[in-house]
């Protein structure tokens, strides 16, 4: 594989994570999201979202 192939892989791959992780960022409103790194590659997206009913009954995420 040529080097120019071998970048337009790579920034194709890099564009495709940047996508994955601003839509887990963007479908949350409070709790994690983590990048899982092996041999410097970025392997997997966790997102954890933390939701929270309050006495009055409503659904919040604030202050978890």
């Amino acid at each position: 594989m040529a080097a120019t192939e071998q970048q337009v892989t790579g920034d194709s791959w890099n564009q495709r994570l940047e996508l994955v992780v601003r839509e887990a960022l963007e479908s949350i409103r409070f709790g994690t999201v983590t990048l899982v790194v092996q041999d410097g590659r970025v392997i997997q997206v966790e997102k954890n979202e933390k939701i929270r009913l309050n006495r009055q009954g409503n659904i919040d995420g604030a202050g978890i």
